[in-house]
C-alpha cells in the first residue's frame, strides 16, 4: 500500500513522497525500510535520528523531518487505525461446532458462531453476528447481543445481559455470586443469596480473567463503551458509568459507583459503598476509602489530591533527615528554655 493511500484512508496530511510502498507498521526503534511508525512521546525524539522507518505518523505541530510525515490531530489514534489496515481481523464464517452442547430452548439468531465444547443453557438468547469461542459456558436465560464476541473459556452466568458489539476476553467470568454474608449468633457466616444479575451495555470490552459479580438484589451495571483490563474485580452491585477506563488489577468493593469518563490506573482499590464522580483520574495503586468529587486527580493510599501526594512523596525520602533536624531543634529549644529559667531566677 502506498503512503499516499494510507494518508488518505487515515485522514492525515502527508509531507513527503506519496509513492513510497508501505508493507507494515512497527515501533519507531524497530521499524525498517517499508514500515510505518509513529512518534508522540517526546522521550522518543532521539530515535528520530536512528529510525529506518519509511514514514511517521505525528501530531499537527511536529517539526519538519527528512522522513515523510503523516500529520494528524490524534496521532496515536491514527496509528491504531494504521495497524488495522495491515492486520485486518479474521472473521470466521458462521458455524456451530458439532461438539457444542446447545439447549433446545435456546434462541439462536442467524449468522452466529459457537466454538468447540461450548455449552448454551436453557432460554439463552444469542443475537445475530455473535461469536462464542471454544469452551465457553452461557448459562440459563442469559442474553448475548448482536456482534458480541466471547473468546475461549468465558463463563456467562444465568440471567446476565450483554449488549451489542462487546468483546469479552478469555476466561472472564460475568455474573458469579457476589461476596455477601451475614453473621449468625454462633459466629458463623450465612451466605446471602445473590438473586440479582449483571448488565453489560453496548461496546464494552472486558479483559482476560476479569470477574464481574452479580448483585444480591438488582443489578451490577457496566455502562456503554467502558473498557476493563485483565484481572479486574468488580464487586456486587457496582454501577459503572460510560466511557470509563479501568486498568489491570483494579478492585472495586460492592456498591461502588463510578460516574462517566473515570480512569482508574493499575491496582487502584475502592472500599465500596462510595461514589467516584465524573472525570476522576486515580493514579496507580491509589487506595480510595471514601467518595471523590467529580474532576479530581487523586493518588496515594489513602487517596489525596495528586499535587499534595507528589509533594508528600518528595518529602517522604527526606523524613530521616528531617526527623534528625527536628530533634536538634528540640534540643536547642530546650537548652534556650533552661537558660531563660536560670536568668529569670537570677533576676528575682
Amino acid at each position: 500500500m502506498k503512503l499516499g493511500e494510507i494518508a488518505a484512508r487515515l485522514n492525515c496530511d502527508l509531507t513527503g513522497d506519496a509513492s513510497i510502498e508501505i508493507r507494515g507498521v512497527a515501533a519507531i526503534e524497530d521499524a525498517g525500510a517499508g514500515e510505518l511508525s509513529f512518534l508522540v512521546n517526546p522521550k522518543y525524539l532521539p530515535q528520530l535520528k536512528r529510525t529506518r522507518a519509511a514514514g511517521l505518523i505525528v501530531g499537527l505541530d511536529f517539526a519538519r523531518s527528512e522522513i515523510p510525515l503523516l500529520r494528524h490531530e490524534n496521532p496515536y489514534l491514527a496509528f491504531a487505525r494504521a495497524i488495522e489496515l495491515f492486520n485486518p481481523p479474521r472473521v470466521p464464517p458462521p458455524a456451530i461446532h458439532v461438539t457444542a452442547i446447545i439447549s433446545q430452548t435456546a434462541l439462536l439468531a442467524e449468522g452466529i458462531s459457537i466454538g468447540a465444547y461450548s455449552q448454551i443453557g436453557d432460554g439463552v438468547a444469542i443475537a445475530e453476528g455473535a461469536r462464542i469461542g471454544s469452551h465457553c459456558v452461557v448459562e440459563d436465560d442469559a442474553v448475548i447481543g448482536p456482534d458480541t464476541i466471547l473468546h475461549s473459556g468465558c463463563i456467562i452466568r444465568e440471567r446476565v445481559r450483554i449488549g451489542a458489539r462487546c468483546i469479552i476476553q478469555s476466561n472472564a467470568v460475568i455474573g458469579a455470586d457476589g461476596f455477601g454474608y451475614a453473621k449468625q449468633s454462633d459466629g458463623s457466616w450465612y451466605h446471602i443469596l445473590q438473586s440479582g444479575t449483571v448488565v453489560i451495555e453496548d461496546e464494552v470490552e472486558i479483559g482476560a480473567g476479569s470477574m464481574i459479580d452479580r448483585a444480591a438484589i438488582g443489578e451490577t451495571l457496566v455502562g456503554q463503551r467502558t473498557k476493563i483490563d485483565n484481572l479486574v474485580h468488580i464487586g456486587h452491585g457496582c454501577q459503572i458509568g460510560m466511557d470509563c477506563l479501568i486498568c489491570a488489577q483494579v478492585g472495586l468493593a460492592g456498591s461502588t459507583r463510578l460516574g462517566d469518563n473515570v480512569i482508574l490506573a493499575g491496582q487502584v482499590g475502592a472500599a465500596g459503598h462510595l461514589t467516584i464522580g465524573n472525570g476522576v483520574v486515580a493514579i496507580a495503586q491509589t487506595g480510595i476509602p471514601g467518595s471523590v468529587e467529580p474532576g479530581r486527580m487523586i493518588s496515594g493510599s489513602p487517596a489525596m489530591d495528586q499535587k499534595t501526594w507528589l509533594k508528600a512523596s518528595a518529602i517522604h525520602a527526606r523524613l530521616p533527615e528531617l526527623n534528625k533536624h527536628l530533634r536538634e531543634l528540640d534540643r536547642r529549644v530546650q537548652s534556650l528554655e533552661n537558660t531563660f529559667k536560670v536568668i529569670d531566677e537570677a533576676n528575682k
